[in-house]
């Protein structure tokens, strides 16, 4: 990296960077305290992780000005993992997602965003913001009226005080306000305090108190994989965002290494694993971040805040928090997705609804990636395959059939290729002209084999013509039609 990118990317926009971090520090502090109550661990892991997450990233990040810390989508995939081994496994399972992202970044995979649809990356978001809404159930269930209360009145000052004034981060006041009116009005409702102990100090290193086996790899792998995709996934939709807000390019694939040598040392570091946060980075640019820096204080300020105001952050009502996820939740969702389901093609909704559905049935958002990414290649494949087009003439003497071949021939639509042919008809000669044609794969050529041995079969001349250059290389190496024992083989197949 050249001094003059260094000079730019760490100290072009000092001010801006160091206020956009202050502000950004503010707003991550009950997003990571709540997001550590969804992965049913205390406040201290989600809070570590994202002072550790923000700090690596500045450093190792390939987008400069965007944030990473502990994130909803990543902590949702903890869940069975914290509840049914413990956090010394999450710790483990952190540490493998950052060695898989890191690979994932070597092999250069960010590539394969290209073939994430806009409608698998609509109902991820749906998704998304419909298990963070159900993970704050266990908190309005079997609790005081006054937590009701509490979390409506929350609500009115997150989407009432940006009407008057976006100096001050929403979400910060309304916890400020609620958290001042349990302490001095004594409101019987859960704190922060009840869910676990808070950091009072920089974190230590330590080693996962795991058993080293197998049996634990087994374990954790399945959750190390989820995380460390779904950590990609979110991190590549961030970056696409930052880069459309500041008009700059990103480094995709060393955002993933960077990502995962974040996670790598915050699961050493007893934190839990994260990736990019859109909310947060759109707080960032906005608030006027450009540069490394502003993700640099943000961890360093959060971090500071933590030391300072920890016995603060104890007496946080646990209902001002869920009025923040519950908002967090609603911004997630893609509302006018509702709207353009009379609208968008039906396979484009059912790739979004079916995304939505495998992820909210199972918990696990990369399940649900995955499904709709196979769905939307089947569509389009299906969609491609229905263009194909053969037209069939026959000269005026009667002796001469010339079909035309125009469009896309490759697995999907070699049903459609070969049934267009009429193998018995009662002629000398057959053309197939493939000027207007592209073949794909094996299967295109065994489709055209077939075709044209079983009309030599019948005693029909058969000429192929029109091959574009890279139709004829896979067909004059994959093809078996012109081999002089081409009818035996035909008739073993």
């Amino acid at each position: 990296m050249s001094l003059s990118r260094i000079r730019t990317e760490w100290f072009g926009n000092v001010r801006g960077d160091l206020l956009a971090g202050m502000v950004v520090a503010l707003a991550l502090i009950p997003e990571a305290i709540a997001f550590s109550i969804i992965a049913g661990v205390s406040p201290v892991v989600g809070l570590d992780a994202s002072f550790c997450i923000a700090i690596v990233i500045a450093f190792a990040g390939g987008r400069p000005g965007m944030i990473s810390a502990a994130t909803g989508s990543v902590a949702l995939l903890m869940v069975l993992l914290v509840r049914h081994y413990g956090v010394q496994y999450l710790f483990a399972a952190t540490i493998l997602t950052g060695i898989f992202q890191i690979a994932f970044g070597m092999m250069r995979l960010a590539v394969l965003m290209r073939f994430v649809s806009r409608s698998v990356i609509t109902g991820f978001e749906n998704a998304l913001g419909i298990l963070i809404f159900m993970a704050q159930l266990p908190q309005l269930i079997n609790v005081t009226w006054q937590t009701y209360a509490m979390v409506a009145v929350g609500l009115v000052i997150l989407y009432g005080l940006p009407r008057f004034t976006r100096v001050v981060p929403s979400p910060l006041v309304a916890i400020l306000v609620l958290t001042l009116a349990a302490v001095f009005f004594h409101i019987p409702v859960r704190t922060v305090g009840d869910m676990g102990q808070l950091p009072d100090g920089l974190p230590h290193l330590l080693i996962p108190n795991v058993p080293f086996t197998w049996h634990t790899l087994m374990i954790v792998l399945p959750f190390s994989v989820s995380m460390a995709l779904v950590g990609i996934l979110e991190s590549m939709m961030t970056t696409s965002i930052v880069d459309d807000l500041t008009d700059t390019p990103s480094n995709r694939n060393r955002e993933n290494m960077g990502l995962g040598l974040a996670n790598i040392v915050t699961g050493f570091l007893g934190g839990m694993a994260g990736c990019a946060m859109i909310g947060q980075s759109v707080i960032n640019i906005k608030s006027g971040g450009r540069g490394r820096l502003s993700t640099l204080f943000a961890g360093v300020f959060l971090l500071i805040l933590i030391v300072v105001l920890g016995p603060w952050l104890r007496v946080i009502p646990m209902a001002a928090l869920v009025a923040v996820m519950i908002m967090v939740s609603i911004g997630t969702f893609n509302w006018r997705s509702l709207r353009n389901l009379r609208t968008y093609p039906k396979s484009s909704s059912v790739v979004m609804l079916a995304t939505v559905g495998i992820v909210v049935a199972t918990n696990n958002l990369a399940a649900g990636v995955g499904a709709g990414v196979v769905l939307s290649a089947v569509f389009f494949a299906f969609k491609v395959a229905q263009l194909v087009r053969i037209d069939g003439e026959l000269a005026e003497d009667g002796t001469l059939r010339v079909y035309r071949v125009t469009g896309q021939v490759f697995f999907a639509s070699t049903v459609t290729f070969a049934n267009a042919f009429d193998l018995k008809e009662a002629v000398e000669r057959v053309r197939i002209d493939l000027t207007h044609a592209h073949f794909w794969d094996i299967s295109a050529v065994e489709s055209l084999d077939k075709v044209v041995l079983k009309l030599r079969r019948n005693g029909t001349m058969v000429e192929v013509i029109g091959l574009n250059e890279a139709s004829a290389t896979i067909v004059d190496r994959l093809a078996v039609h012109d081999k002089p024992d081409a009818l035996a083989l035909l008739d073993h197949g």
